[in-house]
């Protein structure tokens, strides 16, 4: 499925809400709790465990939109991304793999390690968040990724914890 260029009149669409302005600064979400809960739950669990990354996106404000942008510049990103992702089909080459995204579960446990304090982080978030077998494995997929494109060779707890949070979907509460 493409883009879509009306996101709050979509219906196509996930919105946080069903009004479209959970988390928007300078408008007023007008659901209940409640709402917002049963809206969630329109998608179902089987969906989103099969997503890799959950993450909200506000609304840009046109200002923000025409400013000229300081920071890296997408060369210099993609030569981040480049050196992962051959890093990657170096590893996974003799699995007949080419990217993170491919791992099965023994893939998983041979190439996403996690020391103790990880697995401790690890197992308070599956066990707080009900987390599901695959929610689990997406999770450490994506620190591996993120651990690779920190040119880092173990994950790390700080690449763990940015995976978690790219699960915000997955939160029971709001």
């Amino acid at each position: 499925m493409g883009y879509c260029l009306s996101w709050n009149t979509c219906k196509r669409c996930s919105n946080p809400c069903k009004c479209g302005f959970l988390f928007e600064s300078g408008n007023l979400c007008t659901c209940t709790p409640h709402d917002i809960q049963r809206y969630r739950q329109r998608l179902s669990g089987p969906l989103l465990d099969r997503i890799d990354l959950h993450i909200e996106v506000p609304r840009v404000p046109h200002r923000d939109l025409t400013d000229p942008v300081d920071g890296e510049s997408s060369e210099v990103i993609r030569g981040r991304v480049e050196a992962a992702r051959q890093l990657q089909r170096e590893r996974l080459a003799p699995f007949g793999l080419h990217a993170n995204a491919n791992m099965a579960a023994r893939h998983i446990r041979k190439f996403c390690p996690l020391d103790e304090e990880g697995q401790k982080l690890l197992e308070m978030v599956t066990d707080r968040l009900g987390l599901s077998a695959r929610s689990y494995a997406r999770i450490l997929k994506v620190a591996r990724t993120i651990a690779d494109l920190g040119g880092s060779e173990r994950i790390e707890q700080s690449h763990l914890a940015e995976a978690i949070q790219y699960r915000g979907l997955d939160r029971k509460t709001l």
